[in-house]
């Protein structure tokens, strides 16, 4: 047996090596982000790549989702339709060796339960907004988020705060949001009972899966089969108990409304892909922030195919909201800051 004064050494150099590997992988995780940004493919970086396939789904989603929804009034049967196929063009295209979607354990599982409730909660209240408001109240409410989301990067996923400038960007998209309300002439208070319960699950969601992405490994394939599958349960089982089976009874199943709701169910599997390969690549913030800048282009669909949208006014605060957005700068990991200030020493 070894005496206390023999395992000290052990003790040390095992320690040492430990804290190794934690440097080791923190300048890894802060070296990423480097190395998303040199060219990928035609010079860009992968981040911008990333950044133009979710502005491509978002901005339509949204447009999409509206139209299929009022072509279709059973919203919760557009999202079975658009959980179920996600989930089962993934499962076949893994099992034709197209794309990788492993198996998962249990102890991941566990975890992205909670991965399924928030997403489950931004998507149900999502559509009730859009049954409820137009598309402008919705884009503007969420222009408020990152205001949140920087402090929450700060205190839950090792960001610094914003800078100055980033901060007056942030203050900036809340004042466009406050005009907005104030000049929005579609004001109704259970839209907006809706867009509050919405911007809760959306704030735990976007956090805690970034949360996940960090520190659960898994393919962005396998996290959005996993989504889409799990989510799909207790949707398919509410069904009958918010009555929509009744509504489907009296469904005429034209080309009208049966082809916006495939469209929704293909564009749905991208959304959710995109987002995943997004969310993995740049901070909670940023990921809301390109979310609000790409629904530039929301808003000019909306305006030309949509008689139910905001006044003159209101899009100009959107506007406001929009611009405000450019001049955000990503906060960098403090480990990486850290180190950065100790080679300038």
């Amino acid at each position: 047996m070894k005496s206390k004064d023999s395992d000290a050494p052990e003790t040390v150099a095992l320690l040492s090596q430990q804290q190794k590997d934690v440097e080791s992988n923190g300048s890894k995780q802060d070296s990423s982000e480097g190395r998303n940004n040199k060219p990928f493919m035609f010079g860009l970086g992968l981040t911008t790549i990333v950044i133009g396939y979710y502005a491509l789904c978002s901005s339509t989603m949204l447009v999409i989702n509206k139209v299929a929804i009022y072509k279709l009034p059973c919203p919760i049967f557009v999202l079975c339709c658009q959980l179920f196929c996600s989930a089962a063009i993934v499962a076949a295209a893994n099992h034709l060796g197209v794309l990788q979607a492993e198996y998962t354990e249990w102890a991941k599982l566990k975890k992205f339960i909670w991965v399924v409730v928030g997403f489950l909660g931004t998507i149900f209240a999502n559509i009730k907004v859009l049954q409820h408001a137009n598309v402008e109240t919705f884009i503007t409410f969420r222009s408020s988020t990152p205001l949140i989301l920087s402090v929450c990067d700060y205190l839950f996923l090792g960001r610094m705060l914003p800078s100055a400038r980033s901060w007056a960007a942030l203050l900036v998209l809340l004042g466009g949001s406050v005009g907005y309300v104030m000049s929005d002439s579609d004001f109704r208070v259970d839209a907006y009972v809706w867009l509050f319960l919405w911007y809760c699950f959306f704030t735990f969601d976007t956090v805690y899966v970034k949360h996940m992405c960090d520190t659960v490994k898994m393919t962005n394939w396998s996290r959005v089969y996993y989504t889409n599958a799990i989510a799909l349960v207790p949707l398919a089982v509410s069904l009958p108990v918010l009555g929509e089976h009744k509504k489907l009874e009296r469904v005429e199943w034209s080309w009208d409304v049966v082809g916006p709701l495939i469209l929704s169910c293909l564009v749905g599997l991208c959304m959710s892909h995109s987002a995943y390969l997004l969310r993995d690549t740049v901070s909670a913030t940023l990921f809301t922030i390109v979310g609000i800048l790409c629904k530039i282009i929301t808003v000019v669909i909306n305006v030309l195919i949509w008689d139910k949208h905001a006044t003159p006014t209101g899009i100009m605060f959107l506007l406001v909201c929009v611009l405000a957005g450019t001049f955000y700068e990503q906060s960098p990991k403090r480990s990486q800051a850290n180190n950065q200030q100790q080679q300038q020493s």
